[in-house]
Parts: structure tokens; sequence; C-alpha cells
């Protein structure tokens, strides 16, 4: 049997790109599949939600987008982490990190 996947908090979407985009440049496609790989399959993004993220990570010039071509020659455009985006990562995670602590400590895990 198959384990459900886990649907994506409002709010996730951002860090997961931008840790995902911090090891190199991704097409919007490599992103998804990158972050379900990592997950161990259990997150999944579907592309009606990870464009519009794109485009307001870029907008906040937190990810910057290259036109490029695919090993088919389709044309494609490729996402990079900018300075920006690497200081927004590391503040996400600290705050992700706070908010994984309190949770633990109300479930009295921690």
């Amino acid at each position: 049997m198959t384990e459900p996947r886990a649907e994506l908090l409002q709010g996730t979407l951002d860090i997961l790109v931008l840790k995902t985009l911090a090891s190199g440049p991704l097409h919007g496609w490599g992103i998804s599949k990158r972050i379900q790989q990592v997950s161990r399959e259990l997150l999944t993004v579907n592309q009606g939600s990870l464009y519009p993220a794109l485009y307001r990570l870029e907008d906040r010039g937190f990810v910057a987008g290259e036109e490029g071509h695919s090993d088919e020659g389709r044309r494609i455009k490729l996402y990079r982490l900018t300075p920006g985006g690497r200081r927004e990562l590391a503040r996400e995670i600290e705050s992700w990190e706070r908010f994984a602590t309190g949770m633990r400590y109300v479930l009295g895990t921690g």
C-alpha cells in the first residue's frame, strides 16, 4: 500500500523552492521532481501552485529566471537562487526551526 502524500501547508512552498534552488539552477518541472525525490515521495508540488510561487519569488528578487533550452531543444526557463534568496532562505529555516520546536513542546515530543 502506498503512503498518502502530504499536502503542502500554506507558506511552505516558498521555503521548499528556495532550498531546492540552493543546490543549483533548475527549471520548474525539475524543482517539482527534486522536492518529491528529497521528501522520499511524501511531498508533491503541482504545477498550478509552483509557477505562481516562482513568479512571486522572482518578483521579490529571491530567484532569477533565465531562458534556456532543454536537452531536447525546447525553450525552458531556469531558475536560480539570488543572494537575497539565500538570505531569505536562512531566515525561513530559522523561523521553521522555532516553529518545529514549539510544536514538539505542545505535542509533548520535545
